[in-house]
């Protein structure tokens, strides 16, 4: 399940932090990127949050996102 996810993320996101050791304690890997150093990535998640920065914003495979997504949505769209 190499790369199963990629989580758009902060430093000092709680939330982040969160769902990171949930799906670590559930074996789904995922692609972190730090939205606070890739300018092209804040892009991606402002548009996919209407104008916001919110993260953890999770795209998945299928191109759909999820923002602050609960360790069972994640689950259920990666079917795990």
């Amino acid at each position: 399940m190499s790369g199963t996810v990629t989580m758009y993320s902060t430093t000092w996101c709680g939330y982040c932090r969160r769902l990171k050791g949930q799906m670590d304690r559930e074996g789904i890997t995922y692609t972190e990127i730090n939205i606070e150093h890739d300018p092209e990535s804040a892009a991606f998640v402002e548009k996919a949050n209407g104008g916001n920065q919110t993260v953890p914003t999770v795209l998945f495979s299928d191109g759909s996102t999820l923002t602050n997504p609960s360790l069972a949505q994640v689950k259920a769209k990666v079917g795990v």
